[in-house]
């Protein structure tokens, strides 16, 4: 039997639906494509009455960041993570930040390649801990996520989903039971804001949400990028942190980060430190433990202080850690308390850098 080649690697949730039409079942969109048709991600594709993902072992580019770039606070502070992801993505927001790659339709935007084995050998001799999925939506390339994750895990590394959360429940489920960590984009606290700006819905990434903290072991932490008159008043954000603290619970790290004009909302102001400190304060207000404020210069709300005695235990100035006052498990070392998240050795500094690499090399 002939093989596909890579650039039309096959998947497994679709189905045949009527006359020639085949429907992608991987997230809430369900495009319904003819034949040599893509859907709006842009990397599935209708290929022979099948989905196939074009994608694969293709990528925008890879790096090593600093793991709170990601952002991740909880997750192995101080360590490299190296970063890769794909053209494309499930959902059309007019604010993204990272348009040239999420909203690219242009083969080249794929300019490096690697086999997942490539990529997990590459980051465990850059000293990384950890290989994320970021740039644009992993959920979209989640086979070559998949199966990355898995060449990671037996090199002995994590991996790390940053995602939108905007995707079914059986992919759900097969995508996280590979994933170790994850940075959830929660883009606004109601459906009006989804539909309008982000061209989705808002329950499907709750949907997620619940899953990762009811049915799985994953670690994961929430951004929420806050846009100026559009998802930042008290009334939308006192909604959103009462959910978070009353079904996912106080130790979820939740990161609130500045919006810049960018895309198809350059009209917009960015946001000032003021409104986040804002956000921050009412998040504070429901019990949250660990609330952060992103995209801005400002040590004191991206420093992480022991929900138990209220002493500084991480500091952080933008990704660099100074004051480290946890131990090699996360026990806070002035009053005993167990911070929530995955620690383990001493502290690590890999800093503020990030580094571009190519697989060639």
């Amino acid at each position: 039997m002939n093989k596909l080649p890579v650039e039309f690697f096959p998947t497994r949730f679709w189905h045949k639906s009527h006359d020639d039409l085949v429907s992608c079942d991987v997230c809430p969109r369900h495009c319904h494509l003819r034949e040599g048709k893509r859907g709006t991600c842009y990397v599935r594709m209708n290929h022979h009455g099948k989905i196939v993902l074009t994608s694969y072992g293709r990528s925008s580019g890879f790096c090593i960041d600093p793991i709170e770039k990601k952002p991740l606070n909880h997750f192995y502070p101080g360590s490299r993570v190296m970063s890769f992801g794909t053209a494309g993505c499930n959902l059309t927001c007019q604010f993204c930040q990272n348009w040239e790659i999420s909203k690219s339709r242009q083969v080249d935007t794929l300019c490096d390649s690697a086999m997942p084995q490539q990529l997990a050998l590459a980051a465990k001799n850059q000293g990384c801990r950890s290989l994320a999925f970021t740039y644009n939506d992993p959920v979209i390339f989640m086979e070559y996520a998949v199966d990355a994750a898995l060449a990671a895990k037996a090199l002995g590394l994590k991996s790390v989903a940053v995602s939108a959360g905007y995707m079914c429940e059986q992919p759900r489920i097969e995508f996280y039971r590979h994933m170790d960590a994850a940075n959830i984009d929660l883009k606004g606290f109601t459906e009006d804001f989804y539909h309008k700006i982000c061209h989705g819905q808002l329950q499907p990434v709750l949907d997620t949400l619940l899953y990762l903290k009811h049915q799985t072991n994953v670690w994961f932490e929430i951004t929420t990028l806050l846009i100026p008159g559009e998802n930042d008043s008290s009334q939308e954000l006192h909604q959103m942190c009462l959910w978070i603290a009353e079904n996912l619970g106080a130790d979820v790290p939740l990161h609130f980060s500045a919006f810049h004009p960018d895309f198809k909302m350059k009209d917009k102001p960015c946001t000032p430190l003021a409104a986040l400190l804002r956000a921050r304060k009412i998040a504070l207000s429901y019990g949250l433990h660990y609330v952060y404020c992103g995209n801005v210069h400002d040590s004191e709300s991206d420093s992480t202080y022991c929900p138990n005695c209220g002493s500084l235990v991480i500091e952080r100035d933008w990704y660099q850690l100074g004051l480290y006052n946890i131990d090699q498990s996360g026990h806070c070392l002035h009053c005993g308390h167990l911070l929530a998240g995955c620690f383990a050795g001493p502290k690590e500094e890999f800093g503020r850098q990030r580094i571009p690499v190519r697989m060639g090399d």
